[in-house]
């Protein structure tokens, strides 16, 4: 298998804390990632290199391994089938690869050499490399030089200077053979103590009585503002678990146009989409149509090349009176930019943007 198929079956994990990475272990039919990647959460997104998303869900937590098996309904058996290397494929010296969605960018792969592969830190090993690694990065693969998986990064070591680490493949293998065939219904915590797979929330482990992580049952919930926006989302025909992008941030495709929905300065809250780029030649007929042309509520606006069309209203201008006004523009702006993009493409010869979507 080439090195470049094996990275098909790395995706970024999305919710609305934040991104990082994960990968398809095609036999067992799960993603694995970090359990810091998801905390707080159950319902997920996972995007594909092609920013296509798939809703997942969080089967399993092992907080004692920083570990969390996900598991989705879509058909994935097209992956490539990821190998697992054996436990002691690690040398000092050797090549390593990080694969992963750093700072929630799409993906890269960083390479660098195992610097230890036993590193004791915080009672537990890692695998340590000079490999760059960055947040968005943890819960992602790394491959050896015969295309194994050696490794789960863990970016959380955010003192370490010119260091990446990871957790060993071994830990991984344990993991699975003690959970076997996990329930993909629902939610688990496995017993840092015996190994009990904990379906119930409780403070203690019912069978051995170990303290359980603090808020390992915690679900975290929307806020008001994140609420009223994905109720706009809704009404675009959009699943909001698909468009959750970090705290107060959204992102997702209405149509061909991407759609960005964030809130600036803890002040205003943005609509926005990069809708198309300028032609290479003849650009006056476009640039009179934006100035001639009335789009309120939204405004167009030009970055290089690059078009946006925006909304843009104080959150304290938000309120029960005007919510569903407001809702109608942020909506309005989506189907909007799906309509203009076509329109400037065919009539002024601009091209799609980078961030579109164009066989939508």
């Amino acid at each position: 298998m080439d090195q470049n198929s094996i990275y098909r079956s790395v995706f970024k994990v999305t919710h609305a804390g934040g991104s990082g990475s994960c990968f398809y272990l095609h036999d067992r039919r799960i993603f694995v990632t970090n359990y810091h990647v998801v905390e707080g959460f159950r319902d997920v997104a996972l995007h594909d290199n092609d920013r296509t998303p798939y809703p997942a869900r969080v089967i399993l937590a092992a907080p004692s391994l920083d570990l969390a098996l996900l598991a989705a309904d879509h058909d994935f058996d097209t992956l490539p089938a990821l190998a697992l290397a054996a436990d002691d494929a690690l040398e000092v010296g050797g090549r390593i690869f990080v694969a992963g969605y750093p700072y929630g960018m799409p993906l890269s792969v960083t390479e660098g050499t195992v610097s230890s592969p036993r590193q004791l830190m915080d009672g537990s090993y890692y695998i340590q490399t000079d490999a760059a690694v960055n947040p968005g990065n943890s819960g992602g693969p790394m491959f050896n030089d015969r295309n194994e998986v050696v490794g789960i990064t863990v970016s959380k070591f955010t003192e370490a200077d010119n260091m990446g680490f990871g957790i060993p493949v071994a830990t991984l293998r344990k993991l699975l053979d003690t959970v076997g065939e996990p329930d993909r219904t629902q939610y688990s915590v496995l017993c840092p103590g015996c190994d009990t797979l904990i379906r119930d929330e409780d403070e203690y482990c019912p069978s051995c009585g170990e303290k359980l992580p603090d808020g390992v049952f915690d679900v975290r919930t929307q806020t008001p503002l994140g609420a009223f926006v994905e109720s706009a989302i809704e009404r675009m025909g959009i699943a909001p678990v698909l468009a959750r992008n970090g705290s107060d941030s959204w992102l997702f495709h209405k149509g061909s146009s991407e759609i960005r929905i964030f809130v600036y300065d803890g002040d205003y809250l943005f609509s926005t989409s990069p809708i198309n780029l300028l032609p290479k030649k003849n650009v006056e007929p476009v640039l009179d149509y934006m100035l001639s042309e009335d789009f309120g509520p939204y405004k167009l606006g030009i970055e290089g090349r690059q078009i946006y069309i925006a909304y843009r209203i104080h959150l304290s201008d938000i309120t029960p009176e005007s919510e569903e006004t407001i809702r109608d523009r942020i909506v309005g702006l989506a189907l909007r930019a799906d309509e203009m993009d076509n329109m400037l493409i065919e009539r002024f010869g601009c091209e799609f943007s980078e961030y579109s979507k164009a066989e939508a």
